[in-house]
């Protein structure tokens, strides 16, 4: 499965480099390969169940995958996860699959995978100005994928009322136009105000309204979304959002500690205006 996506080569090398770093801060040893090919198959699995079911799945991946390129890992990311299910399905005969990055990281990796493709769509809502450095407004995709990339980087302070607005005038339009054939998500908890390595403010009740705002969204595809974990940095948040999530997907609310909202202004308008002002090239925004 992972040739699906990664090139041969690469794959080759994190299995056997025994003890090496793609970067400072990613780490290859002995055991890498076969945990980071055991998350990926978990996002497989994952996106299957949610297609033979038709429910909402959460695949708790990790490492996370979204950093990682088709011959590159970085980031704490070695095998993309999300994309090798994306492409997983469209071996079992799916056309079209939208992919929703929510972490407070730019997806670089999976926007590399599919900027010019445009049986996948790509929207990720992340943090300006931090790693990697890439997810700028202007970059839409590539060639025949021009229009099926869209990037929302946020100034810090961001939160719950900037997300309600970018799902509601950008990701809901877009991907209702798409019809996918399901959804996947990149799902980071380092958009928390809890979260220490960035300095976007969404509370636990506004993830949890995003995820439930999603699953809403995947009824154009019969219910077919899968959450897949990727950032989240301060345990306590992180625990209590994916159990909030999964409860989501389960219909069973999970009681919430961290609820401050410090966004209720839409700090975040002037770059979803911008947004749409681009992307009303390709879509009815």
């Amino acid at each position: 499965m992972l040739r699906l996506v990664h090139e041969e080569d690469y794959i080759d090398f994190i299995n056997t480099c025994g003890e090496c770093a793609l970067t400072p801060d990613t780490y290859v040893h002995h055991e890498t390969y076969a945990i980071a090919a055991l998350s990926a198959e978990c996002a497989v699995d994952a996106a299957v169940y949610s297609k033979e079911h038709g429910k909402a799945a959460f695949a708790l991946t990790r490492p996370p995958g979204h950093h990682a390129g088709s011959g590159s890992g970085m980031g704490f990311c070695y095998f993309n996860n999300i994309a090798v299910a994306a492409r997983h399905l469209q071996s079992l005969g799916d056309k079209r699959i939208a992919i929703i990055d929510v972490d407070v990281h730019h997806g670089n990796g999976t926007q590399q995978i599919f900027a010019m493709d445009p049986t996948v769509l790509y929207v990720s809502t992340h943090q300006a100005g931090i790693f990697p450095g890439t997810g700028q407004l202007e970059h839409m995709g590539k060639g025949e994928g021009a229009g099926y990339v869209l990037n929302m980087p946020f100034i810090q302070g961001c939160g719950d009322s900037t997300f309600d607005v970018a799902f509601a005038e950008v990701i809901k339009p877009v991907v209702e136009q798409y019809k996918p054939d399901a959804i996947l998500v990149s799902w980071g908890m380092d958009t928390h105000y809890m979260d220490p390595l960035a300095s976007l403010s969404l509370s636990s009740e506004g993830h949890l309204r995003q995820a439930s705002e999603l699953i809403k969204l995947s009824k154009i595809c019969n219910g077919r979304i899968t959450f897949m974990l990727e950032g989240g940095y301060n345990v306590e948040a992180l625990a209590e959002v994916v159990a909030g999530v999964i409860g989501e997907t389960q219909g069973v609310d999970v009681p919430l500690a961290f609820t401050d909202m410090m966004d209720n202004s839409c700090l975040g308008r002037g770059t979803i205006i911008r947004c749409k002002q681009l992307a009303s090239q390709y879509w009815d925004l």
